[in-house]
Protein backbone atom coordinates (compact mmCIF):
# COMPACT_ATOMS: atom_id res chain seq x y z
CA UNK A 1 0.00 0.00 0.00
CA UNK A 2 1.38 2.93 -0.89
CA UNK A 3 1.18 6.06 2.37
CA UNK A 4 2.58 8.91 0.23
CA UNK A 5 5.60 10.98 1.97
CA UNK A 6 5.70 8.33 5.10
CA UNK A 7 6.56 5.40 2.49
CA UNK A 8 10.42 7.10 2.95
CA UNK A 9 12.07 5.32 5.83
CA UNK A 10 12.63 7.69 8.59
CA UNK A 11 10.11 9.96 7.55
CA UNK A 12 6.76 11.13 9.83
CA UNK A 13 4.16 13.16 9.63
CA UNK A 14 1.26 14.77 11.97
CA UNK A 15 -1.93 16.64 11.35
CA UNK A 16 -4.06 19.16 13.51
CA UNK A 17 -6.72 20.54 12.34
CA UNK A 18 -9.41 22.93 13.82
CA UNK A 19 -12.19 22.30 12.06
CA UNK A 20 -14.43 25.09 14.01
CA UNK A 21 -11.65 27.82 12.77
CA UNK A 22 -11.18 25.98 9.60
CA UNK A 23 -7.14 25.97 9.76
CA UNK A 24 -4.03 23.57 11.00
CA UNK A 25 -1.06 22.64 10.55
CA UNK A 26 1.30 19.87 9.44
CA UNK A 27 4.41 18.47 10.89
CA UNK A 28 6.76 16.17 9.06
CA UNK A 29 9.70 15.17 10.68
CA UNK A 30 13.00 13.31 10.13
CA UNK A 31 14.65 13.12 13.83
CA UNK A 32 17.85 11.68 12.30
CA UNK A 33 18.51 14.80 9.85
CA UNK A 34 18.12 14.87 6.84
CA UNK A 35 19.72 16.81 3.96
CA UNK A 36 17.12 19.55 2.59
CA UNK A 37 16.88 22.02 -0.25
CA UNK A 38 14.22 24.30 -1.32
CA UNK A 39 13.04 26.49 -3.99
CA UNK A 40 10.47 29.26 -4.02
CA UNK A 41 8.74 30.18 -7.53
CA UNK A 42 5.85 32.02 -5.80
CA UNK A 43 6.24 36.17 -4.76
CA UNK A 44 3.98 35.95 -1.73
CA UNK A 45 5.84 33.49 0.59
CA UNK A 46 5.54 33.30 4.36
CA UNK A 47 8.66 31.49 5.49
CA UNK A 48 11.04 30.35 8.55
CA UNK A 49 14.29 29.43 8.88
CA UNK A 50 14.98 29.16 4.63
CA UNK A 51 18.56 30.07 4.53
CA UNK A 52 19.03 26.82 6.33
CA UNK A 53 18.41 25.21 3.07
CA UNK A 54 20.85 27.06 1.01
CA UNK A 55 23.61 25.10 -0.15
CA UNK A 56 25.66 27.95 0.60
CA UNK A 57 24.51 27.70 4.66
CA UNK A 58 26.62 26.12 7.33
CA UNK A 59 23.94 23.76 8.40
CA UNK A 60 24.24 20.50 6.89
CA UNK A 61 21.05 18.81 8.25
CA UNK A 62 17.28 19.77 9.36
CA UNK A 63 15.02 17.81 11.62
CA UNK A 64 11.66 18.66 10.61
CA UNK A 65 9.56 21.21 8.23
CA UNK A 66 6.69 22.63 9.31
CA UNK A 67 3.48 23.71 6.55
CA UNK A 68 0.69 25.85 8.23
CA UNK A 69 -2.44 28.16 7.63
CA UNK A 70 -2.99 31.76 9.37
CA UNK A 71 -1.25 33.16 6.90
CA UNK A 72 2.58 35.09 9.22
CA UNK A 73 0.75 33.96 12.39
CA UNK A 74 0.98 30.39 11.71
CA UNK A 75 4.64 30.87 11.93
CA UNK A 76 4.17 30.67 15.45
CA UNK A 77 3.95 26.74 15.48
CA UNK A 78 7.37 25.77 14.26
CA UNK A 79 8.11 26.79 17.99
CA UNK A 80 6.06 24.11 19.25
CA UNK A 81 7.79 21.09 16.22
CA UNK A 82 10.87 23.04 17.91
CA UNK A 83 10.43 22.33 21.67
CA UNK A 84 9.13 18.70 21.08
CA UNK A 85 11.61 17.53 19.05
CA UNK A 86 14.35 18.90 21.40
CA UNK A 87 12.95 17.26 24.41
CA UNK A 88 13.41 14.19 23.01
CA UNK A 89 16.83 14.84 21.84
CA UNK A 90 17.02 16.01 19.04
CA UNK A 91 19.10 19.00 16.80
CA UNK A 92 22.55 20.26 17.29
CA UNK A 93 23.97 19.47 20.67
CA UNK A 94 24.73 22.71 22.51
CA UNK A 95 25.27 23.64 26.42
CA UNK A 96 23.25 20.27 27.48
CA UNK A 97 20.75 21.52 24.93
CA UNK A 98 19.70 20.35 21.64
CA UNK A 99 18.89 22.72 18.94
CA UNK A 100 16.66 21.00 16.03
CA UNK A 101 16.44 23.21 12.67
CA UNK A 102 12.47 23.30 11.62
CA UNK A 103 12.42 25.44 8.22
CA UNK A 104 8.59 26.48 7.86
CA UNK A 105 6.15 27.84 5.60
CA UNK A 106 3.02 28.57 5.68
CA UNK A 107 -0.50 29.76 3.32
CA UNK A 108 -3.68 32.19 3.76
CA UNK A 109 -6.74 30.32 4.80
CA UNK A 110 -7.60 33.25 6.82
CA UNK A 111 -10.69 33.80 4.33
CA UNK A 112 -12.85 30.95 5.21
CA UNK A 113 -12.77 30.19 8.90
CA UNK A 114 -12.27 32.52 11.89
CA UNK A 115 -9.35 34.86 10.66
CA UNK A 116 -8.64 36.27 14.29
CA UNK A 117 -7.50 31.90 15.26
CA UNK A 118 -4.55 30.57 13.78
CA UNK A 119 -1.96 27.88 14.46
CA UNK A 120 0.39 28.59 17.50
CA UNK A 121 3.19 27.15 19.40
CA UNK A 122 0.79 24.80 21.08
CA UNK A 123 -0.74 23.52 17.31
CA UNK A 124 2.58 23.05 16.11
CA UNK A 125 3.48 20.80 19.20
CA UNK A 126 0.66 18.84 19.32
CA UNK A 127 1.81 17.91 15.84
CA UNK A 128 4.62 16.72 16.07
CA UNK A 129 3.19 14.84 19.06
CA UNK A 130 0.53 13.58 16.53
CA UNK A 131 3.35 12.26 13.92
CA UNK A 132 3.51 8.67 12.55
CA UNK A 133 5.19 6.61 10.23
CA UNK A 134 1.73 5.32 9.26
CA UNK A 135 -0.17 6.50 5.75
CA UNK A 136 -0.59 9.78 5.49
CA UNK A 137 -3.88 11.48 6.44
CA UNK A 138 -5.21 13.75 2.97
CA UNK A 139 -8.05 16.05 2.16
CA UNK A 140 -9.51 18.87 4.61
CA UNK A 141 -6.29 18.44 7.32
CA UNK A 142 -3.51 19.82 8.56
CA UNK A 143 -2.03 22.79 7.00
CA UNK A 144 -4.67 22.23 4.20
CA UNK A 145 -7.96 22.31 6.47
CA UNK A 146 -8.82 25.47 4.79
CA UNK A 147 -7.13 25.56 1.57
CA UNK A 148 -9.00 26.63 -1.51
CA UNK A 149 -8.16 26.76 -5.19
CA UNK A 150 -9.85 29.02 -8.23
CA UNK A 151 -10.22 32.35 -5.99
CA UNK A 152 -10.22 34.28 -9.75
CA UNK A 153 -13.58 35.57 -9.13
CA UNK A 154 -13.89 35.33 -5.17
CA UNK A 155 -13.66 32.61 -2.55
CA UNK A 156 -18.00 32.50 -2.94
CA UNK A 157 -16.61 31.29 -6.39
CA UNK A 158 -13.97 28.84 -5.22
CA UNK A 159 -13.76 25.17 -4.46
CA UNK A 160 -12.38 23.13 -1.40
CA UNK A 161 -8.69 21.90 -1.56
CA UNK A 162 -6.37 19.90 1.05
CA UNK A 163 -3.19 17.48 1.45
CA UNK A 164 -2.53 15.33 -1.25
CA UNK A 165 0.52 12.68 -0.71
CA UNK A 166 1.91 9.93 -3.26
CA UNK A 167 5.10 8.31 -4.06
CA UNK A 168 7.08 7.11 -6.93
CA UNK A 169 8.89 4.01 -6.94
CA UNK A 170 12.30 3.47 -8.75
CA UNK A 171 14.42 0.46 -9.34
CA UNK A 172 16.90 -0.44 -6.86
CA UNK A 173 14.17 0.50 -3.94
CA UNK A 174 14.68 3.81 -4.67
CA UNK A 175 11.68 6.08 -3.60
CA UNK A 176 10.83 9.79 -4.27
CA UNK A 177 7.20 10.81 -2.45
CA UNK A 178 5.59 14.07 -1.98
CA UNK A 179 2.96 15.83 0.15
CA UNK A 180 1.39 19.17 -1.11
CA UNK A 181 -1.27 21.50 0.73
CA UNK A 182 -2.79 23.21 -2.40
CA UNK A 183 -3.92 26.10 -1.78
CA UNK A 184 -4.00 28.30 -5.54
CA UNK A 185 -4.92 31.38 -7.03
CA UNK A 186 -5.07 29.42 -10.20
CA UNK A 187 -7.65 25.94 -11.41
CA UNK A 188 -6.25 22.45 -10.66
CA UNK A 189 -6.58 20.19 -14.00
CA UNK A 190 -5.55 16.62 -14.61
CA UNK A 191 -2.42 16.76 -17.09
CA UNK A 192 -3.78 13.58 -18.49
CA UNK A 193 -6.83 15.32 -19.73
CA UNK A 194 -6.36 18.86 -19.65
CA UNK A 195 -9.42 19.37 -18.00
CA UNK A 196 -9.89 21.26 -15.01
CA UNK A 197 -10.91 19.07 -11.87
CA UNK A 198 -11.65 22.00 -9.37
CA UNK A 199 -10.96 25.74 -9.75
CA UNK A 200 -12.97 29.51 -10.33
CA UNK A 201 -16.78 28.35 -10.47
CA UNK A 202 -19.01 30.31 -13.18
CA UNK A 203 -21.70 30.92 -9.82
CA UNK A 204 -22.16 30.33 -6.65
CA UNK A 205 -24.44 27.48 -7.16
CA UNK A 206 -22.67 26.34 -10.15
CA UNK A 207 -20.21 23.55 -10.79
CA UNK A 208 -19.29 24.58 -14.29
CA UNK A 209 -15.70 26.58 -14.74
CA UNK A 210 -14.55 29.69 -15.84
CA UNK A 211 -11.19 28.35 -17.01
CA UNK A 212 -8.78 31.12 -15.07
CA UNK A 213 -6.42 31.63 -17.80
CA UNK A 214 -9.05 32.22 -20.58
CA UNK A 215 -10.56 34.39 -18.48
CA UNK A 216 -7.09 36.60 -17.73
CA UNK A 217 -6.27 36.15 -21.41
CA UNK A 218 -9.71 37.62 -22.77
CA UNK A 219 -9.47 40.66 -20.23
CA UNK A 220 -11.16 39.50 -17.09
CA UNK A 221 -10.20 40.38 -13.84
CA UNK A 222 -6.55 40.22 -12.87
CA UNK A 223 -5.29 38.62 -9.92
CA UNK A 224 -6.85 40.56 -6.66
CA UNK A 225 -7.62 40.56 -2.93
CA UNK A 226 -3.97 40.26 -2.02
CA UNK A 227 -1.62 37.43 -1.92
CA UNK A 228 -3.45 35.01 -0.12
CA UNK A 229 -2.64 31.88 -1.94
CA UNK A 230 -0.06 29.27 -1.58
CA UNK A 231 0.81 25.93 -2.63
CA UNK A 232 3.14 24.68 -0.30
CA UNK A 233 4.92 21.02 -1.45
CA UNK A 234 7.88 18.75 0.36
CA UNK A 235 9.15 15.97 -1.85
CA UNK A 236 11.54 13.47 0.02
CA UNK A 237 13.70 10.13 -1.38
CA UNK A 238 16.00 7.83 0.42
CA UNK A 239 18.51 8.50 -2.03
CA UNK A 240 21.59 9.93 -0.98
CA UNK A 241 22.15 13.78 -1.47
CA UNK A 242 24.14 16.75 -1.20
CA UNK A 243 23.07 20.20 -0.55
CA UNK A 244 23.26 21.35 -4.32
CA UNK A 245 21.22 18.24 -5.34
CA UNK A 246 18.62 18.58 -2.59
CA UNK A 247 18.25 22.38 -4.21
CA UNK A 248 17.80 20.88 -7.51
CA UNK A 249 15.30 17.91 -6.81
CA UNK A 250 13.05 20.81 -5.05
CA UNK A 251 12.76 22.77 -8.42
CA UNK A 252 12.23 19.98 -10.41
CA UNK A 253 9.18 18.84 -8.22
CA UNK A 254 8.20 22.25 -8.90
CA UNK A 255 7.26 21.21 -12.45
CA UNK A 256 4.59 18.56 -11.05
CA UNK A 257 2.59 22.54 -9.85
CA UNK A 258 3.75 23.91 -13.61
CA UNK A 259 1.44 20.45 -14.89
CA UNK A 260 -1.31 21.04 -12.86
CA UNK A 261 -1.94 24.71 -11.35
CA UNK A 262 -3.13 27.67 -13.93
CA UNK A 263 -1.75 29.97 -13.59
CA UNK A 264 0.99 29.12 -10.91
CA UNK A 265 3.84 30.76 -9.47
CA UNK A 266 1.66 34.13 -9.66
CA UNK A 267 2.19 37.55 -7.89
CA UNK A 268 -0.34 36.22 -5.63
CA UNK A 269 0.77 32.60 -4.58
CA UNK A 270 3.94 31.92 -2.14
CA UNK A 271 4.39 28.48 -3.71
CA UNK A 272 7.32 26.66 -1.93
CA UNK A 273 8.64 23.14 -2.85
CA UNK A 274 10.88 21.47 0.32
CA UNK A 275 13.18 18.83 -0.43
CA UNK A 276 14.61 16.07 2.17
CA UNK A 277 17.13 13.43 1.59
CA UNK A 278 17.26 11.17 4.60
CA UNK A 279 18.60 7.70 2.63
CA UNK A 280 21.84 5.68 1.72
CA UNK A 281 20.40 5.08 -2.01
CA UNK A 282 22.25 5.72 -4.84
CA UNK A 283 20.38 7.39 -7.68
CA UNK A 284 20.73 9.49 -10.97
CA UNK A 285 19.48 13.21 -9.81
CA UNK A 286 17.70 13.96 -13.28
CA UNK A 287 15.68 10.25 -12.72
CA UNK A 288 14.97 11.31 -9.16
CA UNK A 289 13.51 14.47 -10.60
CA UNK A 290 11.35 13.49 -13.29
CA UNK A 291 10.17 10.70 -9.92
CA UNK A 292 9.60 13.97 -8.37
CA UNK A 293 7.75 16.04 -10.97
CA UNK A 294 5.48 13.21 -11.33
CA UNK A 295 5.30 12.53 -7.45
CA UNK A 296 4.12 16.61 -6.80
CA UNK A 297 1.76 16.54 -9.19
CA UNK A 298 -0.27 13.36 -8.13
CA UNK A 299 -0.42 14.58 -4.60
CA UNK A 300 -1.56 17.85 -5.91
CA UNK A 301 -4.64 15.57 -7.93
CA UNK A 302 -5.68 13.89 -4.87
CA UNK A 303 -5.14 17.29 -2.40
CA UNK A 304 -8.69 18.34 -4.74
CA UNK A 305 -10.01 14.84 -5.40
CA UNK A 306 -10.07 14.10 -1.43
CA UNK A 307 -11.17 17.79 -0.59
CA UNK A 308 -14.65 17.51 1.16
CA UNK A 309 -17.26 20.26 1.36
CA UNK A 310 -16.14 22.74 4.05
CA UNK A 311 -16.95 26.35 5.40
CA UNK A 312 -19.53 26.70 2.82
CA UNK A 313 -16.76 25.87 -0.09
CA UNK A 314 -17.38 22.99 -2.43
CA UNK A 315 -15.00 19.98 -2.51
CA UNK A 316 -14.82 17.27 -4.57
CA UNK A 317 -14.86 14.46 -1.57
CA UNK A 318 -17.94 12.30 -0.46
CA UNK A 319 -19.27 12.85 2.89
Amino acid sequence: MVKGLTDIPGIRCGHVSDYEAITGCTAILCEQGGVGGVDIRGSASGTQEIDTLHPGHVTNQVHGILLAGGSAFGLEAASGVRRYLARRGVGYPFGGEHIPIVPAAILFDLGIGKSKVHPGLAMGEAAAVAATADAVTEGCVGAGTGATVGKLLGMKQAMKSGIGSFTVTLPGGVLVAALVAVNAFGDVRDPSTGKILAGARQAADSRAFVNTEERMKSGGPAPAGGAHNTTLGVVATNAKLTKVEATKLAQFAGLGMARTIYPVNTMVDGDIVFALSVGEHTADINTLGVAAAEALAEAILRAVRLAKTLGGVPGLGSG
